[in-house]
Order: C-alpha cells, then structure tokens, then sequence
C-alpha cells in the first residue's frame, strides 16, 4: 500500500511539476500563469489535452510539438520527472502528514527560483514574497519540529532566521556594490524564514560552497577574456533544500563532532 500511495504521489508530482513549468515560463514575462490556456511558443496553436499529460505527452510527440513539429524544451520533461521524483521521496519519508505538505511546497518555490534565476538571471519579488507569507503562516500553525530541535519560542524562531538571512546577505550586498543583487538579500530571508535559527547559517553556507565549486569550475573552464555571470539564486535553493531535508542530521553530526 505504501508503494502505491508513493506512485500517486509520484504521478501527482508530474502534474505539479507541469503546473511549475507555466509558472517558469509566464512569471518573467509578467504574464497570467491562468490565462490564456496552454500553446505552442512557435505556432501558438492552443494545446488540448492529450498534448498535456505530463512526461508521457512529451514521450509520445518525441519532444515536438504536435501542430508544427517545433521542437520542445527538454528541460520540460525533467522538471516534471524531478517534481514527480521529490513527491514520491516527500511522501515515504513524511507520510500523510502536515509536514508533507510544508515540503512539498518548498520543493516546489525553490524549483521555480531556481530555474527562473538560471534562465532569466532574475528573482522575482511576487514569487519570494508569496514564499515569505506561506512561511510565516507555516511557522505559525504547524509545529516544525522536524527541521530544528532548537526553539526560541514559536514564530520567533522562524523570523530570527529570516532577520538573520536578510542581514547578511544585505552586508554581502553593500560590501560587494553590484557583485551580488538584491533578489539575493530578499532570496536569503526567504530561506531564513523557512528554514529558521540555526539551520539559516547552514543553508547559506552550503549554497555558497556550491556555488563556489561551480564558480571556480566556470573560471578554469572559460575562454580567456570571456566574462560570464552565474546566478546564486539556484544555488541557494540548492543549499536550502539540503538543509530542510537533512540540516538538523547535519547539524547534530557536526556538534557531536566538536
């Protein structure tokens, strides 16, 4: 029964994950994610059902559309897949529970910064502040207990890891002048409010190491005078899931260590 309850939970993630795929491609637009109904980017042909099964449509048309043969982003049908894989991992390690639910959601804001600030170089206002209400109404309604065993009382605990967020990416912001933008600063609140005291400091950090990794990668790799600029945003979101999913393992593994 837990296998089955998993794969429709799977299979639930592969239409999430296709309602995320409109979310990344009409928010930088400014664009209804409602209205109009889906179309074909090349023939804007309007798209009917059978064209919106996820990943199997994508399987069946070989990654084209099928009024005008244009070819389909692929990276269409791993967002989908990745959704519908982090459903069915959320569902066996939470079960039916509200945490579950929390998850889920932050699986799924993250993927949604992470792809937009990778494609455009943008972090959006309405994307990170809708994150911020969500996770204030989290921390005020279902006990998290299974991020942080450290509690400063309620709420409080949450919104000390987004003043905390918000601090140090705001000095990073000023010290750097134009190295790092200021959808960062407000990204990094975000994560503080999801992920609250201590476990802010520990997303950040593992964001910035990968980020860091990639970085140097990118620098060796590059052509000689070729300037490129990464985005940090999908390394943060990186770092943050990490952190929700294992932080407080991470953490206590690094206490008994000292």
């Amino acid at each position: 029964m837990e296998v089955l309850f998993a794969l429709l939970f799977g299979f639930l993630g592969l239409e999430v994950g296709s309602f995320l795929n409109v979310c990344i491609d009409r928010l930088p637009r400014g664009e209804s994610i409602l209205n109009p109904p889906s179309r074909c980017q090349v023939c804007h042909h309007r798209l009917e059902v059978k064209d919106l099964i996820p990943l199997f449509s994508y399987l069946q048309l070989r990654g084209r559309c099928r009024y005008c043969k244009a070819s389909i982003p692929m990276h269409l049908m791993w967002i989908e897949l990745a959704t519908g894989a982090m459903f069915a991992f959320l569902y066996c390690r939470y079960g039916l529970t509200p945490e579950l639910g929390v998850m889920a959601f932050y699986a799924c804001i993250f993927t949604v910064i992470f792809m937009i600030d990778l494609e455009h170089g943008l972090i959006l206002n309405r994307v990170v502040y809708f994150g911020m209400v969500m996770a204030l109404l989290f921390a005020l309604f279902i006990p998290q207990t299974w991020i942080t065993q450290i509690k400063l009382g309620g709420i409080t605990n949450f919104a000390a890891g987004g003043g905390i967020g918000f601090v140090t990416f705001l000095i990073a912001a000023l010290i750097s002048r134009g190295g790092m933008g200021w959808g960062d600063v407000k990204l990094a609140a975000l994560i503080g409010l999801a992920t609250g005291f201590p476990l802010v400091f520990m997303a950040l950090i593992i964001g910035s190491i990968i980020g860091s990794v990639v970085a140097i990668f990118f620098l060796i790799a590059k052509k000689k005078g070729r300037k490129e600029t990464i985005p940090f945003g999908p390394f943060l979101s990186m770092g943050t899931l990490i952190t929700l999913l294992w932080g407080s393992k991470i953490l206590a593994w690094y206490l008994g260590f000292i």
